[in-house]
């Protein structure tokens, strides 16, 4: 049978309040020696707080709901592990509801997550807002992570795709690349747009002109990239580079390349962006940007947790910053690099939290 926390004080020898902000974030913190002797004892006599008494007392449920577009995807599991693992560190759990791309879904998600007396939504990907608005009805916090498919909201943690997109560009022109196309993915999502703009930044910083012709859209998929590579192949000055917006589509671009005769990246180099699994087992393996998927993770847990306890809200999105990964398909010695573009690859999680709240957070 577990211990109670009035058995716990006494056998540490402290007051039931000395304990009790001993275990919790408390304004009124004890002395470090004291906590981490309560720590250590609470750990090897099995004390568990009761969180049934202790979520009326607090008026929380210590439950956070997550919604997630995609529980398939391999990002979306290493940004809900991550999540989930900080969670646990402050004694919260979660509840996950998968909604499978379906917006109406999302909306009747929120509505239940709601009616259990969850304390906040995390959304994993989000396509509308009309669940912002149940959610500030019911005055509940919400922090978005990963994607957006519909604007910009405030609360909100996100890849910096214009920086990735630098990266990988940048890369290609230091290996000595001037004719450098791009393969693109729909031109509506906010993700194409971002990356569009890095591939831009990168010729503008170099006096590149901007050629339409070596911009080219497809699909995400690996068949979308065939017919795109086949142009570009076919022009009279051909790119000796190609970037592509994902990892699939740099498949194809290399597939293409090969069964035209080519070799990547002896006669054209690739690089792609994701860092998905068979970037590591392609022929090449391929030159890939790799998501800050477990720090977004762990900053949107952190984002949540401080709304509720500071009531804190973050009008511009937290971008991340992804790094580079590089391997044989562009030709350079294969190492993890992060390339200085005025800015490190990826700000500390805490650092990035604090530049939006001004001010520093507790653990």
């Amino acid at each position: 049978m577990p211990i109670t926390l009035h058995e716990l004080a006494k056998a540490a020898g402290c007051s039931v309040s000395t304990v009790s902000r001993a275990l919790t974030d408390s304004k009124h913190p004890v002395n470090d020696a004291t906590r981490e002797r309560i720590l250590a004892l609470a750990n090897e006599l099995g004390y568990h707080p009761n969180m049934t008494a202790r979520g009326l007392k607090m008026d929380r449920t210590f439950t956070i709901g997550l919604i997630v577009y995609n529980i398939a995807s391999p990002f979306t599991s290493v940004l809900i592990r991550s999540i989930q693992e900080y969670l646990k560190q402050h004694d919260y759990f979660s509840i996950i509801i998968s909604t499978d791309w379906d917006p109406d879904l999302e909306s009747t998600a929120v509505h239940q997550l709601i009616s259990r007396s969850i304390d906040g939504i995390i959304f994993v990907e989000s396509w509308r807002d009309e669940a912002n608005v149940s959610l500030d009805l019911a005055n509940k916090p919400y922090v978005f992570v990963y994607r957006l498919f519909n604007g910009s909201y405030p609360n909100s943690v996100l890849i910096d795709d214009r920086y990735g997109a630098q990266l990988a560009v940048e890369h290609l022109y230091n290996l000595g690349h001037r004719r450098i196309a791009f393969i693109n993915g729909p031109h509506y999502w906010n993700s194409s747009i971002d990356r569009l703009c890095g591939y831009k930044d990168v010729l503008a910083r170099h006096n590149i002109p901007f050629d339409p012709n070596l911009v080219a859209e497809g699909t995400w998929e690996v068949q979308s990239a065939y017919p795109v590579t086949k142009e570009f192949l076919a022009m009279k000055d051909r790119p000796t580079a190609i970037f592509a917006a994902n990892d699939y589509m740099a498949l194809g671009a290399i597939y293409t390349i090969q069964d035209s005769g080519l070799k990547v990246p002896d006669d054209i180099a690739v690089v792609g962006y994701d860092d998905r699994d068979i970037a590591s087992f392609s022929k090449p393996t391929i030159t890939t940007i790799c998501p800050p998927s477990y720090e977004m993770g762990k900053i949107a847990a952190r984002l949540i947790l401080d709304r509720l306890e500071n009531q804190v809200e973050i009008t511009d999105p937290i971008k991340v910053q992804g790094k580079l990964i590089i391997r044989e398909s562009c030709g350079a010695e294969q190492i993890e690099s992060s390339l200085e573009l005025h800015a490190s690859h990826t700000i500390p999680p805490d650092s990035l939290i604090q530049q939006w709240r001004g001010k520093n957070l507790k653990d």
